[in-house]
């Protein structure tokens, strides 16, 4: 993708060319800003509000295995991330508006599908769906929102654009266990269609289509595949191990097949022109490590949120509304700690949040694992341990997606941020797996639980070292 939007039917220059927008469009960029955001907020949450219907998934489904239910999870996520960088090539073939509004509706009729699902199966196959949607209206959304901006704002927005889509993902649980308890599990997707189909009616009259053909490519069907097998073959052995133990032939076999598929992957796409991602973006040093960075923090991301409403649950007995209600404080704190965040990274760059924040979410860590109990102490032993999670979770989430691209040429800003949300989802997706191998079984203790913190704890310092090596400082001038 390009962050240069062409204007479709728009004066041609020499050569056939078609100029882009320039910088600074007459109009307010913040509507375009809102209706994008929208639907990025819908995907988002999409992809942690069943953390807390996973209980009544379950139940709803009394014949599949905690495995089994949580493909509900993953093959969203799997297909969503291969998906995104292909994704973003045929909206710039053919243009972002026209791509965005098709995610939009393939995203509603999906939801809808899996609202109505009679059995598991039918809602892991309706998932695939709105994995399809989402896949294609994020990337579009991005470059929408970056055509809307001059390009000396670009770098906020897409910061800001990365905080909604994180605030989403925090506020996915507290959400999902309010409309699950009060309306049941297929309410957690019927409530996207209000949102998407306003953001679908409004996109339709206010939003410019754009396309840059030069940057569009043919879909890449056997990388794409090649990443859903090997992702989802690596989750599958993780999630069997918590029925078959770690000494299974057949866990280890899906383990191996995932790591064959994966550099399968990564060697068609050295030789491919138009890869699902493009390998050369991680020729950078920075956006090596960011990504890297962003793969682990993905997995402790999803294990907090997926773990917290397991203990509340099975360990503290809450009712699934106790439990929203209990994670909420965390979540509150990541638009404000964002802001400012924000504020401080545009002046001195995003390697000291990221360390800090990743410290100040492993320090998070270490409080559940040192204080949470079999007894309910909310707000001592609970309360303190949001706010270090929240605090976190703000000042790394978007700083990672705006040091992502803090070294890319404004044309790349659109795929490099692609790729780097498809490694967050596949960090998800490994979160999960190891969440329900760890979880899963019905007999729950709190020393089961002293594992998921002290992997909290180890992915938060990996991610702080893995941060070390990030240069975005502004340059100062000679």
């Amino acid at each position: 993708m390009s962050t240069a939007a062409t204007p479709a039917g728009g004066p041609k220059a020499p050569g056939g060319l078609v100029p882009p927008i320039p910088d600074a469009a007459p109009a307010s960029p913040w509507p375009t800003f809102l209706l994008a955001s929208i639907a990025v907020f819908l995907v988002s949450l999409d992809s942690t509000v069943l953390f807390a219907a996973f209980g009544a998934l379950r139940a709803g489904f009394p014949a599949a295995s905690s495995a089994d239910v949580s493909w509900v999870l993953n093959a969203y996520t799997v297909v969503y991330a291969a998906l995104l960088v292909p994704a973003g090539r045929l909206a710039d073939l053919h243009g972002r508006k026209r791509v965005f509004i098709t995610g939009v509706l393939v995203f509603l009729l999906a939801s809808l599908l899996c609202g109505l699902a009679p059995e598991v199966g039918w809602l892991i196959a309706a998932r695939v769906l709105q994995a399809v949607g989402a896949a294609l209206l994020t990337p579009a959304s991005l470059a929408i929102v970056l055509a809307a901006f001059p390009s000396d704002k670009r770098a906020v927005a897409v910061s800001l654009w990365g905080a909604v889509s994180g605030l989403a993902a925090a506020l996915g649980p507290s959400v999902g266990s309010w409309v699950v308890d009060r309306m049941g599990w297929p309410w957690a997707f019927y409530l996207n269609l209000p949102l998407g189909l306003f953001s679908v009616w409004r996109g339709a009259q206010v939003l410019r289509e754009s396309r840059n053909p030069d940057n569009a490519a043919p879909l890449d069907v056997p990388g794409v595949l090649l990443l859903v097998v090997g992702v989802g073959a690596l989750a599958l052995g993780i999630v069997r191990s918590e029925a078959l133990g770690w000494r299974s032939g057949e866990v280890w076999g899906s383990i191996a097949a995932g790591v064959l598929a994966l550099a399968a992957f990564t060697r068609w796409a050295q030789h491919t022109p138009a890869p699902a991602i493009d390998l050369t973006l991680f020729k950078d040093r920075t956006y090596r490590f960011v990504n890297l960075a962003t793969l682990s923090f993905g997995m402790a991301f999803a294990m907090m949120f997926f773990g917290f409403f397991f203990f509340m649950t099975k360990i503290w007995h809450y009712t699934l509304p106790q439990a929203g209600v209990a994670v909420t404080p965390g979540p509150l704190l990541v638009i404000p700690v964002a802001i400012l965040s924000g504020r401080w990274a545009a002046r001195h760059g995003h390697r000291g949040l990221l360390v800090g924040g990743s410290l100040v979410y492993a320090l998070g860590g270490l409080w559940f694992w040192t204080m949470a109990g079999p007894e309910p102490d909310y707000l001592r032993t609970w309360l303190p341990g949001l706010f270090l999670t929240g605090a976190g979770v703000g000042m790394v989430l978007p700083a990672l997606s705006g040091a992502a691209v803090a070294h890319l040429p404004p044309a790349r800003f659109g795929i490099g941020s692609a790729v780097n949300q498809a490694v967050r989802q596949v960090g998800s997706v490994m979160g999960v797996a190891f969440t329900v191998a760890l979880l899963g079984h019905a007999s729950l203790s709190l020393g089961d639980f002293k594992w998921l913190y002290a992997a909290h704890i180890t992915l938060a310092l990996l991610t702080a070292m893995l941060c070390l090596p990030v240069r975005t400082a502004p340059r100062k001038p000679a």
